[in-house]
This record gives structure tokens, C-alpha cells and sequence, in this order.
């Protein structure tokens, strides 16, 4: 209190002229019309720059939950639109067959992961998530990322679990051209994270640069219509015959940050059952 007492006495004066000129400003712009309406323009500007500022701040922070939003929305289009083309197929040889899907992906597990640890530069990548065996995740399911087919996961701990990654040498996901029955195996050979080939594709096969490529769900992984990417360039493969597609992947792996742990709800029968035959 004495300190407050002291610092009151020694700036008196300025203390003084602070009130006064406050009292001066506040008469000033209540009783003349003119300066009153400059003030109260440039205060509204100050206020209007004030809550931009913050909006922006709050819209940065719902980035995630907005892009959370948008992943699961991507996922359910792009298996809705796989149905819709064989919905349209069916009706094309029986309209009979065709069955109303209360949701389209009433048949696909999905657990959200975020990715903790994630490599580009090796020649065999993989990504760490944070979700494991206490979550539900189980060796096999597919990886799937706000644009596209991420990875597939390979090790399970009670709290994590560990994918290859589409950029990886070991990794090999079955995928055709969207709208066709054309196709092949998408495998990473190193060099530039943003494509990948398609491997065993037919040479009679028609498509064009710029198709879009998606997983076939032939594979007991990913169920059919993931994204994949777009056919960036086409080569005939070493030995002439079948296709090289060269392809632009639609998940950018530098920026993978929250994803979805997908499988079919048949997987584990469908497994037992193929590997019942191997044996």
C-alpha cells in the first residue's frame, strides 16, 4: 500500500494530465458531431479488425475438427458413388436386384487415428498412429487419409500400431480404374513421394491421363472405391504385355495427419477362409 501511496505522489502530475485529457477527448467527441462520427468510424474499424483477428484464431483451431468432418464425409462419397455404379449395373441386367442402402458404409469398420510418427525419405516408409489393439485395430486393416489410401497396417500394440506405407517397397494394394473392371497392383518403387505405379494392367484396357484410380475391393483391406489417384502417365510395362501406369497419388504423405482405420466387416472370414487355402 505504501508503494502505491508513493508511486501516486511522485506521478501526480501526469496522472493528472492523463485524466484531464480523457475528460477533454470524452467532451470533445460527445458534444461535437463531427469529431463524434470520426471516432466512432475508426472505432468500429479498430473493433471490426479486433474480431477478424479473432475469428481467424478460431477458425485455425476447428481446422481439425473440420477436417475430421471432411474425411468422414470423403469416405462415405466415394464408397456411395462405388454403389451407384453397381447399383446401375444391376439395374441395367435386372432392376429386381438392385437394393436400397440405408448407408454406405453399413459394411466397413472405422476406427480415427491420428498419425504420430511418419517417414518420406526411406525406401521402406511406415507411419506410427496412435490408436492399438485396446481400440480395436487389428494387423491388415486399411489406412485412409483425408484425400486417399494412405497405407495398411502391420504391427499392433495395446496403444499404437504401425502401417507401411504406400511408399514402401512392401507395400501392394489392389486398385482399377474408376468406372471399369480394368485392374492392377499399385506399388511404390522409391524417387518421388507423389507417384507410384499400376502394375498388370491389360493393354486393351481403355483409359486415358487424368482417370481416376480407386481400390477394386478384391483385396480383404480396403473395401472398393477408395481414392487412389489420377493416371499421370501411361507406358507400356518391360515385357509389352500389359500397361505401365504412372500415377499421381491423391494423399499428399508430408501434410498426413488425421486418418481412418477402415476394413470390411467380412474380413476376418474372408482371411480364415484364403488362408485355409495357402496352407
Amino acid at each position: 500500500m505504501r508503494n502505491l501511496l508513493n508511486f501516486l505522489i511522485k506521478y501526480n502530475s501526469w496522472i493528472l494530465f492523463l485524466l484531464l485529457e480523457v475528460a477533454c477527448f470524452m467532451l470533445l467527441f460527445r458534444f461535437n458531431n463531427y469529431q463524434g462520427s470520426v471516432f466512432f468510424t475508426s472505432a468500429n474499424r479498430f473493433a471490426g479488425r479486433v474480431y477478424e483477428w479473432a475469428g481467424g484464431i478460431h477458425s485455425y483451431f476447428y481446422l481439425r475438427t473440420a477436417n475430421e468432418e471432411l474425411l468422414d464425409r470423403n469416405l462415405f462419397l466415394e464408397r456411395k458413388v462405388e454403389w451407384l455404379t453397381e447399383a446401375l449395373a444391376g439395374l441395367q441386367q435386372d432392376s429386381a436386384q438392385v437394393n436400397v442402402r440405408d448407408s454406405a458404409l453399413s459394411d466397413v469398420r472405422i476406427i480415427k487415428a491420428r498419425v504420430v510418427n511418419n517417414t518420406l525419405n526411406r525406401l521402406d516408409n511406415y507411419i506410427t498412429l496412435d490408436k492399438g489393439s485396446a481400440d480395436g485395430v487389428k494387423n491388415d486393416m486399411g489406412v485412409v487419409g483425408i484425400e486417399g489410401v494412405a497405407g495398411i497396417v502391420y504391427l499392433v500394440s495395446p496403444h499404437y500400431s504401425l502401417a507401411i506405407s504406400v511408399l514402401n517397397r512392401k507395400s501392394s494394394i489392389n486398385c482399377k480404374v474408376q468406372g471399369t473392371d480394368y485392374f492392377g497392383y499399385l506399388k511404390w518403387d522409391g524417387g518421388d513421394s507423389r507417384y507410384a505405379y499400376v502394375r498388370d494392367l491389360p493393354r486393351y484396357a481403355e483409359i486415358a491421363v487424368g482417370d481416376t484410380v480407386v481400390t477394386n475391393g478384391y483385396s480383404s483391406v480396403f473395401p472398393a472405391g477408395i481414392m487412389v489417384g489420377r493416371i499421370a502417365d501411361i507406358s507400356d510395362s518391360d515385357d509389352g504385355l500389359s500397361y505401365l501406369l504412372r500415377v499421381e497419388l491423391a494423399t499428399d504423405f508430408g501434410t498426413l495427419n488425421d486418418v481412418r482405420l477402415v476394413a470390411p466387416q467380412s474380413q476376418e472370414e474372408r482371411m480364415e477362409l484364403e488362408r485355409g487355402v495357402k496352407e
